[in-house]
């Protein structure tokens, strides 16, 4: 019984899988592309943020747009390579 009880807690205190979503540079997509991809699909976004996260990208080649529950990080991940940004590989944290 009592190795139930430590294995339940394990389960318990096990951290849940976060990802990280990072948009790279490329040559095919414009600022404004990018900012109305942000806004539109990363929640609490504005546009000031996503105008800095753009020439993120622009100037250093990647920007790290979300972070949090890998499911989430999933969709987030989908939805703005759908919409032809370049995306980084989902990194799993």
């Amino acid at each position: 019984m009592a190795q139930q009880a430590v294995r339940d807690k394990q389960r318990v205190d096990a951290p849940y899988p976060t990802g990280r979503v990072i948009v790279l540079d490329d040559d095919h997509n414009t600022f404004q592309h990018v900012v109305e991809v942000l806004v539109r699909y990363i929640p609490a976004m504005t546009s000031d943020r996503a105008w800095e996260l753009a020439h993120q990208i622009d100037g250093q080649g990647s920007a790290l747009v979300w972070s949090g529950p890998l499911e989430q990080a999933e969709l987030y991940h989908q939805q703005l390579g759908a919409e032809g940004l370049t995306m980084a590989p989902l990194e799993r944290g």
